[in-house]
C-alpha cells in the first residue's frame, strides 16, 4: 500500500475502523490503490453516511417535529 493511501485511511477514522473490521480489504488495497474508491463507497454504505442516508435522516427529523407540533396544537 502506498504512503498516500495509508495517510488517506489514517486521517479518516471511519475508513480506519472499517478497514480493521473488514480486514480482507488489506489484500485489495495492497494490490492496487484503485480499489480505494470501492472501499470508501462500501464503508459509506455500511455506516450509512451517504448523501441519501443524510437526506433521509433530515426528512425523518422534520416529520417527527411536525408530528409533535400537530399533537401540541
Amino acid at each position: 500500500m502506498d504512503i498516500i493511501l495509508q495517510n488517506k485511511i489514517r486521517h479518516d477514522l471511519n475508513n480506519l475502523r472499517y478497514l480493521r473490521e473488514k480486514s480482507y480489504w488489506y489484500k485489495y488495497l495492497n494490490r492496487s490503490s484503485a480499489y480505494y474508491k470501492v472501499f470508501n463507497d462500501e464503508m459509506k454504505k455500511s455506516y450509512k453516511i451517504t448523501t441519501i442516508d443524510k437526506i433521509q435522516r433530515i426528512s425523518n427529523g422534520i416529520d417527527e417535529v411536525s408530528k409533535i407540533i400537530d399533537i401540541l396544537s
